[in-house]
């Protein structure tokens, strides 16, 4: 009974709107403690406790972390709703009025970023007038968004990963601002309607995913490294032909293309992994 009691409260927690384009989840409520993970432009969150203008905070996919009051906006889910405006590029800019041109963009947002559609009569052909997270008005070009976005195929998912190729890697990261290599995969496994964990470790443990082996490795499926089963620090996703595409600080801090029978790679490969 307890542990359904703190459930439902977890549940009833207050919702709040990030209103930054990347927002740093830390282990505790200080900007000297570790980066967990990150949440983008228009997410919404549950606030779970606040200290001293801290608010420690629960994301969709139940990822908790410390971040700023400041840089969240408490009330309804914001961009909850279907039609939305998706931000299909790497990067998105919004302008306070449907010209380029005229002034400089009011914010930069990222890949997957969710806007709220603020009505299309006189809207300009290439433009979608959107209304932000914090309820300014504001103007996104047509072709950084797409509004109806179905689940990916494993073949599509793929070509989507190689447009990320050389963004930086980042601790944490969980956006076209750079990744790590959880937040990468994790991110891929969404955009065809799969929802896993944030974490390498707990990703290789997840019951969505069934092992596999090497000799058997299809593209699409996933790869995870490390010293043992039990300490897994990176991962991967196998795009065939020897070769995995990740966020990794291995040579170059970036999401990069490497070979399975790199010895560095050989050596620390220990588990894969297939959807179910």
């Amino acid at each position: 009974m307890i542990g359904l009691a703190v459930a439902f409260l977890a549940a009833a927690a207050p919702n709040a709107v990030v209103v930054r384009p990347v927002l740093n989840l830390y282990s505790k409520p200080s900007e000297d403690a570790a980066v967990v993970s990150q949440a983008i432009y228009g997410s919404n969150v549950a606030v779970l406790e606040r200290h001293e203008g801290w608010a420690r905070v629960r994301m969709a996919d139940d990822y908790r972390g410390w971040t700023v009051l400041a840089a969240l906006r408490a009330g309804p889910r914001y961009a909850a709703a279907e039609p939305a405006a998706t931000v299909c590029s790497l990067f998105a800019n919004i302008y306070r009025e449907p010209d380029v041109t005229a002034r400089a963009p009011m914010l930069t947002v990222p890949f997957e970023t969710r806007l709220e559609f603020a009505g299309e009569a006189g809207a300009p052909a290439r433009w979608h007038q959107v209304r932000l997270a914090d309820g300014r008005p504001g103007w996104v070009q047509a072709g950084d968004v797409t509004v109806h976005s179905a689940p990916l195929s494993t073949t599509e998912m793929l070509a989507l990963s190689r447009r990320f190729l050389g963004l930086p890697y980042t601790w944490g990261g969980t956006s076209s601002f750079g990744y790590d290599c959880s937040g990468f995969v994790q991110m891929l496994e969404r955009r065809r309607g799969v929802m896993m964990p944030r974490d390498a470790q707990p990703q290789a443990g997840w019951n969505g995913l069934e092992p596999v082996n090497r000799a058997d490795l299809e593209p699409g499926d996933l790869l995870y490294f490390g010293a043992s089963p039990q300490r897994i620090t990176h991962t991967g996703m196998f795009l065939g032909d020897g070769q995995f595409i990740s966020a990794t600080t291995y040579q170059t801090p970036a999401v990069r293309i490497d070979r399975l029978d790199d010895p560095h790679w050989s050596r620390l490969l220990v588990a894969m992994r297939r959807v179910k």
